[in-house]
């Protein structure tokens, strides 16, 4: 049995395939089927069977796709109501492929329909798959399901379910099965998980807190605390995922390109996405337009693109060069975001706008001549202010909090470390034009 593990890094999402005997099983493949294809073509190996877990809230899934280009079998519990073609897969039904054998365990607790997947070589060799229900030293959030479609799950319900899962699910598991999570740290289905990909059964028994002796009053009260924020979105992908997603490659192609226009179009109108650089947005950008920034794998463009930006919102891309389309669309796509896509664009010289750069120096001189907008999430905030008499106002609220906001001074935002301020600076400059508004950017990290 050869297990490879695919990390989708700015989603924390972690997919795999499983190869024995020239066929290949996949495990809540990511939106892009290409990988997954380019390791079976390696292997010779043919892929015989997508098994989902759950219809996944921070992701869209690709195993529609890949049933109709490979015609693999799609696996998942009957519970998920799927509307696309597949098989139920649920306690005691088991599927071999080669010398492997998967085995189907329902772990409700992350969402109604989660399973466990087990796999189980001919060595005996044990393997399980968890899915958003066991994570590296946490378990899935029970709190996604009261938005997601028609989907009414209480968060006490899933929350005592979780509880049933940890104490009852796994007992016949020893020690050594492996454990392959579909998250890692970072992740929005979480709060405390583990930088760590994978462990073991035995060490999750010793290490993470839902294995331990709890009643189920500590459980409940222990998991629903100081949960994340839900970004707008997820409900939005549970229900794609539960239909499936359009073809990836044909969907990242469609928007069109803009290349070095000219400010034709009101922004006030369409809401406008500038992925470049705060550097390159400081210099020059379209009025209105939001700074989302999405240069590198440790940018969580696609969380916070989720979360500012409502499900079928139209929006139009500021993009650097011709030479980021397809990686920003691919992006854009993992969440289901890219029929949205307006167009790209590519900006020239005329008609923008620059953002003035706060002078640190005097900000540390009179800190008391700006308003301060703090604009972390709710629990990080709850475990410390960085400004005593800052105005908190998470990201993912921002765009609708106009009211909240002072203009009788100069506005200064910042977050944890730069990243989300930017974000912030540009959506609170276009709420208001009646006083400066400034990014405190990396430098906050002075004042910790």
């Amino acid at each position: 049995m050869i297990i490879k593990q695919f990390e989708d890094k700015p989603l924390a999402h972690y997919s795999y395939a499983i190869i024995s005997e020239g066929k290949m099983a996949l495990i809540d493949p990511s939106r892009d089927p290409k990988p997954y294809y380019e390791l079976a073509e390696v292997h010779h190996a043919k892929i015989s069977a997508v098994f989902e877990t759950h219809p996944h809230a921070d992701f869209v899934s690709s195993h529609l796709q890949i049933h109709k280009e490979t015609g693999a079998p799609i696996y998942t519990s009957k519970l998920v109501g799927a509307n696309y073609p597949h098989n139920t897969f649920d306690d005691g039904n088991e599927v071999i492929l080669g010398k492997v054998t998967f085995k189907a365990i329902n772990t409700p607790g992350h969402s109604p329909d989660s399973l466990t997947i087990i796999a189980e070589d001919e060595s005996n060799k044990q393997v399980m798959f968890s899915g958003d229900t066991l994570f590296i030293g946490d378990v899935g959030r029970p709190d996604l399901r009261e938005k997601a479609g028609n989907m009414r799950a209480k968060r006490e319900e899933l929350a005592k379910s979780m509880y049933n899962t940890m104490k009852n699910k796994f007992n016949h598991l020893p020690d050594s099965t492996i454990v392959y999570p579909a998250h890692g740290a970072g992740s929005l289905c979480g709060k405390n998980m583990s930088k760590d990909s994978s462990s073991t059964l035995g060490r999750e028994r010793q290490e993470n807190w839902a294995f331990k002796n709890l009643t189920e009053d500590q459980f409940v009260e222990h998991i629903l605390k100081d949960q994340p924020f839900i970004p707008s979105y997820f409900g939005f992908n549970v229900d794609m995922n539960k239909e499936g997603a359009d073809n990836f490659e044909i969907g990242i192609a469609k928007p069109t390109l803009h290349f070095k226009t000219e400010n034709t179009f009101d922004p006030n109108d369409v809401l406008v996405i500038d992925v470049r650089s705060k550097d390159d947005f400081n210099k020059k950008h379209l009025a209105k337009s939001i700074n989302i920034i999405a240069q590198t794998e440790d940018d969580k463009f696609e969380t916070w693109l989720g979360a500012i930006v409502k499900p079928k919102e139209p929006f139009y891309v500021v993009l650097n060069s011709i030479n980021d389309r397809e990686d920003i669309m691919k992006r854009i796509a993992k969440i289901g975001y890219e029929k949205q896509v307006v167009s790209l664009i590519t900006l020239n010289d005329t008609s923008l706008l620059s953002s003035e750069v706060l002078n640190v120096e005097d900000f540390k001189k009179q800190m008391d001549a700006y308003t301060l907008i703090d604009v972390r999430n709710t629990s990080e905030i709850e475990e410390g202010q960085i400004f005593e008499k800052a105005i908190p106002i998470p990201l993912n609220q921002l765009r609708d909090s106009k009211d909240e906001i002072p203009t009788d001074k100069s506005i200064v935002v910042y977050c944890a470390g730069g990243y989300r301020s930017a974000t912030g600076r540009s959506i609170i400059s276009n709420l208001t034009n009646e006083v400066a508004v400034y990014d405190l950017g990396a430098d906050v990290k002075a004042f910790h």
